[in-house]
């Protein structure tokens, strides 16, 4: 079972949730974490954004080439070669195989355990923080602020769906070009950067601003497509993108749209894949009724309890669209 260790020199990969602000963020505190550990070490860092989707649901083992391998912000590797891992999805285990090998190398003694799951953690970033400070020393503080934008945006608790849809803030600025931008290119560049400076004056950078204004103008494309397309229906609003073609469609905006619904159901296809993305509108005033976790573990998604996706082969329109009127059946109940 791989322990912990990392002599000097080693190659470090960091396989993080792709195109997420949290998995970028998390990829931050997990480089902290590591050199706070091991002090005397000079790693070299490789940042990898890995992906849900049709084949892709897993950690492909051939990434983890690195002396230490660290899974972050997504499902669990049964891979000898995994070193630590980091997740609050409470789908990350698909497979009871998956559960047990974790469970194993969670039970070690304290000193030497590398692995840790939290499903009721909000963000991984925020449990990667209290993680290092209780059981490694390490002091976040100077990474406060990205930790809080993390949880915030990973728990959608802002104080109105207006505040997230508009983007007026740098920070969701940055989280926009992350969902857009956010390969391992970007990941590269970005980390350091997270590590150095304030996240708000990353997020003010000038080539941040840059690439947002294209992505801007989309978003607003994007909310008035949704507008178009919404169908609400006993508190849950439908929303059929298919005849289009996105790569990333937006968080939130069917909550501003329609903020006395409680569900959402968004199908959207791009160039590799369809998605099927539902939420719980947080600023609904009711009570969540459905684990939408569960809902999407059923089909080969995951999620949490109030977001989650499920992912199709791109030909599999009808499939998509069948299902997610199944789904807003159930969610109607």
């Amino acid at each position: 079972m791989p322990e912990p260790t990392a002599p000097a020199g080693r190659r470090v990969v960091v396989a993080t949730h792709g195109h997420c602000f949290d998995g970028m963020c998390s990829a931050a505190l997990f480089t902290r974490l590591l050199r706070h550990v091991y002090p005397n070490e000079a790693f070299t860092f490789a940042y990898h954004g890995l992906g849900y989707g049709p084949g892709q649901n897993g950690v492909d083992p051939k990434l983890l080439d690195g002396d230490v391998n660290a899974v972050l912000d997504f499902r669990f590797s049964t891979s000898p070669k995994l070193t630590w891992y980091f997740d609050h999805h409470v789908s990350a285990f698909p497979s009871p195989d998956d559960k047990s090998t974790y469970d194993a190398r969670a039970a070690v003694v304290d000193g030497e355990r590398s692995v840790f799951h939290d499903g009721a953690y909000g963000s991984c970033t925020k449990l990667i923080t209290d993680v290092g400070a209780a059981r490694f020393g390490l002091d976040a503080a100077p990474l406060a602020e990205l930790v809080r934008w993390a949880d915030m945006i990973d728990t959608a608790s802002f104080p109105s769906a207006k505040m997230a849809v508009e983007r007026s803030e740098p920070v969701l600025q940055l989280m926009t070009v992350v969902e857009n931008l956010g390969d391992d290119a970007f990941l590269t560049r970005m980390v350091p950067r997270l590590l150095e400076e304030p996240i708000m004056d990353v997020a003010r950078g000038a080539d941040i601003a840059k690439a947002f204004a294209p992505l801007y103008e989309g978003h607003h494309a994007f909310v008035e497509l949704v507008r178009a397309h919404a169908v609400e229906s006993n508190n849950v609003v439908l929303v059929d993108l298919t005849d289009i073609e996105l790569e990333v469609a937006g968080k939130f905006v069917t909550y501003a749209l329609y903020p006395d619904s409680a569900y959402s159901v968004l199908v959207s296809r791009g160039k590799g894949k369809l998605k099927i993305s539902i939420g719980f509108n947080p600023w609904c005033n009711q009570t969540r009724t459905h684990n939408i976790a569960k809902i999407c573990e059923r089909h080969g998604g995951g999620g949490h309890p109030v977001v989650g996706a499920i992912s199709l082969p791109v030909d599999k329109v009808a499939d998509a669209k069948k299902l997610a009127r199944e789904i807003v059946a159930e969610l109607s109940k």
